[in-house]
C-alpha cells in the first residue's frame, strides 16, 4: 500500500523534473552523510575516554538506526536504492572486475558491481561492530547497556570483536574513498556530488530509470519505529551493577 505524498515529496518531484537523472532520494543521502559523521563521532569520543561513553553510546543508537534503515530501505525504498536494482551475483561482479582491467567497464546509474558489493560489506560489519559495542565492558567504569544479558566473559569476547573491527571498516572506507576519487577524477563520473543533490548528468543514462519520489513518509515512519524499537530494547534489558572488582 502506497503513502500519500506530502509537501516534500511534491518539492522533490519538481525537483526531479530538472536537468539530469534523479537517482538518490533524499533518505539515501541522509544515510550516507548522517553514516559518516555517526560513525567518526563514535571514534572521536572513544579517543576522549571513558568520561565521553554516554555520547559513545549515543553515536552508536545513531549508527543502529541507520544502517538497519538502510537495509529495511533496501527492500522497500526507491528503485536505485533497493537492493534487488543493484546486488549482482558473484559472476557478474568477476566479469565487472575483468571489464576494468580491460578498460572498458561501462557505468552504472547506480552502484555498479563493486561499489554494491562494498555496500553490502560496511552494512553487514558496522552493524556487528554497533550491535557488539551494546554488550561492551571496558573493564574500568563502563558496561553497555545489554551487559545484563550475557557473561562477563562474553562481554569481554564481544568487546574485543568490537574494538578489533574497526580496523577492518577502516580498511574498507579507505577503499571506498580511493575507489570514489578514481571515479572522481579518472572517470568524470563525480558520484560525490551524486550523493549530495541526488542527480547524475542523463549523459549516458538515457535509458536509466529515475526516481520521482523519495517517498519521504514512508522513511519517517521507518525511522520512528526503528527509534522507538531500539529505545524499548534498551530500557527493557536487566538492570545492570558495575562489577570491576
Amino acid at each position: 500500500m502506497s503513502l500519500p505524498n506530502n509537501k516534500s515529496d511534491d518539492i522533490t518531484e519538481e525537483l526531479a523534473q530538472q536537468p539530469g537523472l534523479k537517482v538518490w532520494d533524499l533518505p539515501v543521502r541522509i544515510f550516507h552523510w548522517g553514516l559518516v559523521i555517526a560513525f567518526a563521532a563514535a571514534y572521536i569520543t572513544n579517543l576522549l575516554g571513558v568520561n565521553y561513553f554516554k555520547y559513545h553510546l549515543w553515536c552508536g543508537y545513531t549508527v543502529i538506526i541507520l544502517v538497519l534503515f538502510r537495509i529495511i530501505w533496501g527492500v522497500v525504498g526507491t528503485y536505485h536504492a533497493k537492493f534487488i536494482h543493484f546486488v549482482r551475483n558473484p559472476f557478474a561482479t568477476i566479469k565487472y572486475v575483468i571489464s576494468i582491467i580491460k578498460k572498458a567497464d561501462k557505468h552504472y546509474a547506480g552502484h555498479n558491481p563493486l561499489g554494491a558489493l562494498m555496500v553490502l560489506v560496511l552494512l553487514l560489519t558496522i552493524l556487528i561492530q554497533a550491535v557488539t559495542g551494546l554488550f561492551s565492558n571496558d573493564e574500568i567504569f563502563n558496561l553497555g547497556p545489554l551487559y545484563g544479558y550475557v557473561s562477563n566473559d562474553l562481554s569481554l569476547t564481544l568487546t574485543e570483536i568490537h574494538q578489533n573491527l574497526f580496523y577492518w571498516i577502516l580498511g574498507a572506507v579507505i577503499l571506498h574513498i580511493i575507489a570514489v576519487c578514481l571515479h572522481v577524477f579518472f572517470k568524470h563520473d563525480n558520484i560525490i556530488k551524486a550523493m549530495v543533490t541526488g542527480k547524475k548528468s542523463s549523459k549516458g543514462f538515457e535509458n536509466e530509470t529515475a526516481i520521482t519520489s523519495s517517498r519521504i513518509g514512508l522513511a519517517i515512519i521507518i525511522l520512528i519505529i526503528l527509534a522507538i524499537t531500539l529505545a524499548w530494547v534498551i530500557y527493557s534489558a536487566p538492570e545492570i551493577v558495575a562489577d570491576f572488582g
